[in-house]
């Protein structure tokens, strides 16, 4: 598919003397003050905090609304010993904040236990089903994380039936909020917590520092101990890997390669990563799905149970358990992903005049829409919104491509879902089956307005064009301390013009192009996933324009350079 490079300008004048004080300060090469600048940093204190991220850099948590009150009703459930259950989402970021919350509390004697619902009873978010069974439990506090903030008649339900509740979540308001004994969500207009990008992870460990530190038990030990968990929910929740989520996502990764959880550590041996030094990659790819998978096709309670575990052949057995559940929603995914293909391919003739994608089937399994949506997004990029029916009512899962809010464009037809929420680029929703037509109509017709045709093709952002003998070690090396790499924070991409072809390009793998390039006399290896299509269009000695980032390849104890292509540009004749 063709992208559109949008390269970065040249440095401002007044920015090429900001430019020189990076050089003479930190000793990198030219291009890496470039880069810093172009990420918005231009002083030298902010550029330390980015390069060296450490948790006394952290927010005073009681910077957040709500959470005075918050903590002193724990405290009092605490003293009082009463009975507190976390209620949180089922994929990855609401598992690990239950799963943080639930140790953190427990570690200051709480009585605590959790609740996650379960995808095809409870739906997402607060249920009914889920209050009733916590209130014949017992509980007298609920804490939601990363849910709750638009459950209004849920939490009415939890009032009247003489249970407070705590709502923490980081999902964009609407304009009533549900009556909870207090809300914590950075996102909230008239919360002037400095960050608003928190994940739902990131703002129940918030709440737990507040805690920690009203009881005056926020040292270094407390503090740390569950990073792990909040850069495991942060970094797979796709937030801006910037400010805290950078520090929580960096420290967090530490802890997770020091084997801290044992829960942790047998899903990274099943995953096969145990022997990796595990990256932002390695969670959104590798870890992630795999906990999600319990949520997909079975209870995410397990998820939780794993990450709580204290028992090393306990947390083996659930693991397995995940692993396995894993496997299968890959082969159910697949499926899916071709009916949705046949479906679209059938349904919209002409794609150039289709601004969104609207699918649906009886027979798709509600707990994989989400993730095929992202693929056909990556496809076709277009906004695809998938809808598992049964009897008359759909759950839908939405993904949105750079340039489209699909929140706001959810939210101007309200009034045919049932329910619905998520953020610019993921939602979820239910809808009935009368009201589909209508819907995907005036849904295409907010795209139409909003999307031209030059925005429905993939931007491919270009940090920097640079000639190939702009590329050594000292280079790469400046780069990776850019990591943790997400949204927000992505890994540099580069460009080079009027490449030569060296020798014969070939194929390796599944569709993975392997070929040489180079120029004034330097050569550079690169390796391009998923673009062996492009083999037969090149040829040796033909000059291309390669988009790539950079990373060192290890092979056979030798280190060298490689390119990770991001697009090839044939240049006319």
């Amino acid at each position: 598919m063709e992208k559109r490079w949008n390269i970065a300008p040249a440095l401002e004048e007044e920015q090429i003397a900001i430019q020189q004080q990076i050089i003479e300060n930190f000793k990198c090469p030219q291009a890496i003050a470039t880069l810093l600048i172009q990420r918005g940093m231009d002083n030298l204190e902010e550029i330390d905090n980015f390069l060296n991220p450490t948790l006394d850099r952290a927010h005073d948590p009681f910077l957040l609304l709500g959470m005075e009150k918050a903590v002193n009703r724990i405290i009092e459930a605490i003293e009082r010993g009463e009975l507190i259950t976390i209620y949180g989402d089922y994929d990855v970021d609401g598992t690990t904040s239950t799963a943080l919350l639930y140790l953190g509390l427990r570690r200051v004697g709480g009585n605590v236990n959790f609740y996650i619902p379960h995808r095809m009873i409870d739906g997402y978010g607060l249920s009914m089903s889920g209050i009733e069974q916590i209130r014949d439990e017992g509980a007298k506090l609920i804490i939601s994380v990363d849910c709750g903030i638009n459950a209004v008649q849920e939490v009415d339900l939890i009032n009247s039936y003489g249970m407070d509740i705590i709502v923490t979540d980081h999902h964009n308001p609407k304009e009533v909020l549900p009556n909870a004994l207090t809300i914590i969500n950075a996102k909230m207009n008239e919360c002037p917590y400095p960050f608003k990008e928190l994940a739902g992870v990131g703002v129940a460990y918030k709440l737990l520092m507040g805690l920690y530190k009203r009881l005056g038990v926020d040292n270094e030990e407390n503090t740390h101990r569950f990073l792990d968990l909040v850069a495991v929910g942060t970094i797979a929740d796709i937030v801006p890997l910037f400010g805290e989520n950078r520090i929580f996502a960096s420290i967090g990764l530490e802890r997770l390669i020091q084997k801290k959880n044992i829960g942790m550590n047998a899903l990274i041996s099943v995953a096969g990563l145990a022997e990796k030094q595990l990256t932002a990659s390695n969670i959104i790819f590798g870890i992630a799905p795999r906990i999600n998978a319990a949520g997909r096709m079975g209870s995410a309670m397990r998820a939780v149970e794993l990450m709580i575990s204290t028992s090393p052949e306990k947390s083996i057995e659930l693991a397995q358990i995940i692993q396995r559940e894993n496997s299968i929603r890959q082969q159910i995914d697949q499926r899916t992903f071709q009916e949705a293909c046949e479906i679209i391919e059938k349904k919209y003739k002409n794609m150039e005049e289709t601004p969104c994608l609207v699918v649906s089937s009886d027979s798709w399994h509600p707990g994989v829409i989400g993730i095929v949506a992202s693929k056909l997004v990556e496809k076709y990029y277009r906004p695809t919104l998938m809808i598992s029916f049964k009897e008359g009512v759909g759950s839908g899962s939405g993904r949105s491509i750079v340039d489209f809010d699909l929140f706001e464009a959810l939210s101007s037809v309200e009034d045919l879902l049932e329910t619905f929420g998520g953020h610019r680029y993921a939602v979820g929703f239910s809808i009935l089956t009368e009201y589909l037509d209508k819907f995907e109509n005036l849904l295409a017709a907010v795209a139409q307005s909003k999307l031209t045709k030059e925005l429905l093709k993939p931007p491919l952002n270009i940090d920097k064009e640079i000639e190939l003998y702009d590329i050594n070690h000292n280079l790469v090396d400046w780069l990776d301390k850019f990591a943790p790499f997400g949204t927000g924070n992505s890994r540099p991409v580069f460009a080079t013009k009027n490449v030569m072809i060296d020798a014969h390009p070939f194929n390796v793998g599944r569709n993975h192009l392997k070929l040489k390039v180079k120029k004034d006399g330097c050569e550079l290896d690169l390796i391009g996933f998923n673009f062996g299509d492009y083999l037969p269009l090149l040829k040796k000695n033909a000059e291309i324009h390669i988009a790539y980032t950079l990373e060192t390849n290890t092979w056979q104890e030798k280190v060298s350079i490689q390119g990770r292509i991001k697009d090839i540009q044939i240049p006319p004749k």
